[in-house]
């Protein structure tokens, strides 16, 4: 995922409308989410391993006090109890294991939503667009980010960023999920073919994948209320094919736009922070 956005970067350095500073923000934004899911994914493993070492050490001394009390019983006769040490070295483990339980808990509750709020999106993204063909627009999960991929031939004409009369309609469909939804906020990607395209108008590839990048994210904007600043523009060319450019078939597949769509995980971060004081 680093490098899908190491590469929008560079393209938009060259012809996007977008600001390189707002571009360094959403990598630097999207790294440091990403780093802090990786941090909390070992917090909890290190927490489920603290957890199974202090069960052992806890049932390590109840065979221990269990073998006391059968010593004391066999020498003496009489019932035995547990020493004052022994009762507050337990005492002390049991706590440490009930911290540790509501620690995993928090995480596992944080990851949870964010999983559930994901699969919601996806769900009300096929119901709302259920009726287009499936070659036309596919929608996929990597790594709890959500891709919506719309055919060239749906969107624009051949070599055109001016979008079509029944692409708006498809965006119609997505701006309401997208409005519907403010957990979330994207990216569209423009993509094309290896074919050289040189117009009064589009300079090359880079500059026809950014116009079209944009009048996807104007229109959102202009005629379907979405809020800019959850969105962002980006023109990636011909450099993330998803099929050979050698075929007529396979160039029809990288002539495409992507509407990425990403979770805000400051949110979800916030939820594990808040937890994690509770359970000190």
């Amino acid at each position: 995922m680093k490098k899908l956005f190491a590469i929008a970067i560079t393209g938009i350095l060259m012809t996007s409308c977008v600001s390189n500073k707002k571009y360094a923000e959403l990598e630097d934004k999207y790294q440091s989410t990403q780093d802090q899911l990786k941090t909390a994914e070992m917090q909890l493993s290190a927490c489920e391993d603290e957890k199974k070492s202090l069960r052992t050490s806890y049932e390590s001394q109840i065979k221990t006090l269990q073998n006391t009390n059968a010593a004391l019983i066999n020498t003496t006769g009489d019932i035995a109890t547990i020493s004052k040490k022994g009762a507050e070295n337990l005492e002390r483990s049991l706590e440490s294991m009930k911290e540790k339980d509501l620690q995993i808990k928090t995480m596992r509750d944080a990851i949870n939503k964010k999983d559930s709020v994901t699969l919601a999106l996806v769900t009300s993204l096929k119901g709302a667009l259920n009726d287009i063909n499936d070659e036309d627009i596919q929608i996929s999960v990597e790594k709890g980010v959500v891709f919506v991929s719309i055919s060239d031939k749906l969107l624009f004409g051949s070599g055109q960023y001016k979008v079509t009369q029944e692409a708006r309609n498809v965006l119609a469909k997505v701006a309401k999920v997208v409005n519907d939804k403010k957990d979330f906020e994207f990216m569209v990607e423009g993509h094309t073919d290896t074919q050289p395209i040189s117009r009064t108008n589009i300079e090359d590839n880079w500059d026809l994948s950014t116009k079209r990048a944009t009048s996807v994210v104007r229109i959102l904007q202009e005629e379907y209320n979405v809020d800019p600043t959850r969105m962002t523009a980006a023109g990636r060319g011909e450099y993330i094919p998803v099929a050979s450019n050698e075929t007529a078939e396979g160039r029809a597949k990288n002539r495409r736009t992507r509407i990425v769509v990403l979770p805000k995980l400051d949110q979800f971060f916030g939820m594990i922070e808040e937890g994690m004081k509770e359970a000190k």
